[in-house]
């Protein structure tokens, strides 16, 4: 189950990367970050982390998703000192498109989410996001709360997946059937080896 989800999502980015207009570079302006999908609907949506801040995001869902089924989620996170708008409202739609339920969010303290003083960096605030963006998802109509995936990139890619010492996060890694990450190789490689010391 865990590897059928995950092997969904990344076909999907990268089959996406490959493939779309969205990533195509043009002569103006290099790639279209502001990718607007006819094949979706967008909701944008808020609710509170375990902190009581308030999370915007917005919920991208397929326009010919079948009503009957409930649908996998992914929950998107953005780079650090990014916003949705950079990055993951593009990942999302291009999920959403493919069948999924996609939520891109602002963490706390960046775009349109709460917290104070503005691009704090506190990856435990962030993890908690994540969370909260679980706990969301499972009261929405019509998505599986037991196929919630997260797919972040850079920082954000951290706090959704990374080990409890360096985030303390470890009770997000029985919540996710899967997430997909990328970070540079220097933050990679710190990563593999904590999790060999750790046996996660």
């Amino acid at each position: 189950m865990k590897a059928k989800l995950t092997a969904a999502a990344l076909s999907v980015l990268m089959a996406s990367a490959a493939s779309s207009g969205a990533f195509a570079a043009d002569a103006a302006g290099g790639p279209d970050n502001f990718y607007k999908s006819d094949r979706v609907t967008m909701e944008k949506v808020s609710f509170h982390n375990l902190y009581r801040m308030n999370v915007v995001g917005n919920l991208y869902l397929p326009k010919n998703a079948d009503q009957a089924k409930a649908l996998p989620a992914v929950i998107v996170g953005h780079p650090m000192g990014a916003v949705k708008e950079q990055s993951s409202n593009l990942y999302a739609q291009k999920l959403a498109e493919a069948g999924f339920a996609a939520l891109a969010i602002d963490l706390s303290f960046w775009g349109e989410s709460a917290g104070e003083p503005r691009q704090s960096v506190l990856p435990d605030v962030y993890s908690d996001d994540f969370s909260a963006a679980v706990d969301f998802l499972g009261t929405k109509q019509g998505i599986d709360r037991t196929k919630i995936g997260a797919s972040a990139s850079a920082g954000a890619g951290a706090s959704s997946s990374a080990p409890r010492r360096l985030t303390r996060a470890s009770r997000l890694w029985p919540r996710f059937p899967c997430t997909t990450w990328g970070l540079p190789p220097a933050m990679d490689c710190a990563m593999v080896r904590l999790w060999n010391k750790e046996k996660l």
